[in-house]
């Protein structure tokens, strides 16, 4: 039974890891950018809804703290596009690399000097909640997370295969300036995609923060994120998923069984054998371009 409750919590971790590698993948795929303070935007979205929600601060009900959250975080990620990422348009994607690393630690900085470095816990209604089945024990914050996750997938997928939005942000990371010449209101739409995932992030955060405390450094947690989001295919929301399910899974089996550090460096070692072996991620959506 051992393995199987370890399978569920690698699971339920997963998920997260996935949902905050889908932030990553729905900027690469409106700019072919790369948004490493993904990490950091999901323990801001984390300490937003604390503050709203937690009885010793604003004290608002549980779900509609979790709203808030995910349309305040909307407006910092679509307000970080209009006032710092546009200033770069343009410029080398390397740009926009150092750009987030440094808007990260900003972020970072700021929820310390709010909330302080302590870990806090997240008040929710579901605490405590257990379910066994035969000899395995599923937690509710546990079932929230993968369900939450496949449904989020699920909507970003259908979002960019069928809606106008989706596919002109798709045209923009192909071409923005072609995009911009043949009228894809390119700007709007960037502002747009960073604003979802602000949102998608807030979710995140806050299933991460229903199973345990946070403090700023959670945001680190973007690393092996970033790590799922390359294994999947940078390009690919399914992918997105598969990475983090995998780095998820294999994470608590090698800490169990394999000596020494390999699970903490376990995310990385899968990262480098699926660059070897398939450079475009397990579901690469990569193509060669002719010129």
């Amino acid at each position: 039974m051992e393995i199987f409750q370890l399978l569920i919590g690698g699971l339920a971790n997963g998920c997260i890891y996935g949902l905050v590698a889908l932030g990553f993948v729905l900027i690469y795929k409106a700019s072919e950018g790369v948004n490493f303070a993904q990490g950091d935007m999901m323990m801001l979205g984390a300490f937003v809804a604390l503050g709203l929600g937690n009885s010793d601060q604003l004290g608002l009900p549980f779900g509609i703290a979790v709203i808030v959250a995910m349309v305040l975080m909307f407006g910092i990620g679509w307000g970080i596009e209009r006032v710092v990422v546009r200033r770069i348009f343009g410029q080398p994607q390397f740009a926009l690399v150092i750009l987030t690393i440094a808007l990260g630690f900003v972020l970072r900085f700021a929820a310390g000097s709010i909330w302080g470095y302590s870990p806090l816990v997240l008040e929710t209604p579901f605490a405590g909640m257990n379910f066994r089945v035969g000899g395995v024990v599923i937690g509710m914050a546990d079932i929230l997370a993968i369900v939450v996750t496949l449904i989020l997938t699920l909507g970003l997928w259908a979002f960019f295969a069928f809606t106008r939005i989706g596919l002109a942000a798709q045209a923009a990371s192909q071409n923005q300036m072609a995009a911009y010449i043949v009228g894809v209101p390119v700007m709007r739409i960037n502002a747009l995609i960073w604003g979802l995932s602000g949102t998608v992030a807030t979710v995140a955060g806050v299933l991460y923060a229903a199973k345990g405390a946070i403090d700023p450094n959670i945001g680190l947690l973007g690393i092996k994120a970033f790590a799922a989001a390359v294994i999947g295919g940078l390009g690919s929301l399914p992918g997105a998923l598969l990475g983090g399910l995998l780095i998820g899974v294999v994470e608590p089996i090698a800490a169990r069984y394999a000596p020494g550090e390999l699970a903490q460096m376990s995310p990385y070692i899968i990262m480098l054998i699926v660059l070897v072996t398939r450079p475009g991620g397990l579901f690469a959506q990569i193509q060669a371009k002719k010129v």
